[in-house]
């Protein structure tokens, strides 16, 4: 038990050196704060001042009903680490809102970072997504559907760490959704919602490039999503092919606790590669 908190304690000292953490930043427009969610950023310390870093915002998953920024504190803090300014982002959650209220709040959050994260020695020019399970939809989701206002040719890539929800309407067909898990407030009775819910039926040819984990242990509705929106976005990347890691669900967001994962190095590759 000793070695254990030891090692436990190493690995939060070691995710704490050389970051910059600035929390709760509201980043809702005025008139939209009734519900107050905030985000975190978190800044590589020793980053010339003079070169600014790419930038990586987090949305957590959580199946549209649970979850909260401040448990991922360790994933902004090992990317910083690498370089890299990272945002975690908070949001409202089912019952107090719905999928559309969720995916405007994260529109809100990119929209910010795009405008301040400069000022964090962040380059918005080079600005990437990744979401686990629900957040991987809410990012997809915001930026693919005109509606929530996000220009695609700002995102210069979106990272998928198995991701849920990608085709609602065909698991929600399968399953209609009940009050469990609060999903009829989620996502209502109404296919046509399920529809504009689900980012699968917004891939166009503008959207920014891809790169998508799937557990080969998780859910089969998470599988069986990830594999319709991958056929379909190959029409417009061809190229992409899944990176299919030997995990359940959760442990696809836990791996991220070890600031040695391979996942890093894999991410600030693709960051790299498909920067501007």
């Amino acid at each position: 038990m000793r070695s254990y908190l030891l090692h436990i304690l190493i690995l939060i000292l070691f995710t704490s050196c050389g970051v910059s953490k600035h929390k709760d930043i509201l980043y809702l427009q005025e008139a939209e704060r009734s519900n107050q969610p905030s985000l975190n950023v978190f800044s590589p310390k020793d980053k010339n001042s003079l070169v600014k870093s790419p930038v990586l915002i987090f949305v957590h998953g959580g199946n549209w009903d649970s979850g909260k920024k401040e448990m991922y504190s360790f994933f902004g803090k090992n990317f910083a680490r690498k370089g890299i300014t990272t945002v975690v982002v908070g949001y409202t959650l089912s019952p107090q809102a719905d999928y559309k209220e969720m995916t405007s709040q994260i529109a809100s959050a990119i929209q910010w970072t795009i405008d301040n994260i400069s000022n964090y020695n962040g380059n918005p020019e080079k600005l990437f997504l990744t979401g686990h399970s629900a957040g991987g939809h809410l990012i997809s989701l915001a930026v693919m559907n005109p509606k929530y206002g996000i220009d695609p040719e700002d995102i210069s890539g979106i990272i998928l760490n198995d991701a849920a929800g990608l085709d609602m309407h065909h698991y929600l067909q399968q399953n209609p959704p009940t009050s469990t898990n609060n999903y009829l407030t989620t996502w209502t009775n109404n296919p046509e919602n399920w529809k504009k819910a689900s980012p699968i039926f917004y891939l166009n040819e503008k959207i920014p490039p891809f790169l998508i984990y799937l557990g080969k242990k998780t859910y089969p509705s998470i599988t069986t999503a990830n594999k319709r929106f991958l056929n379909d976005l190959q029409q417009y990347q061809p190229e992409v092919e899944p990176v299919l890691i030997n995990k359940k669900h959760i442990p696809m967001m836990t791996q991220y606790l070890w600031p040695w994962s391979n996942r890093y190095q894999e991410m600030i590759e693709f960051i790299e590669v498909s920067s501007k």
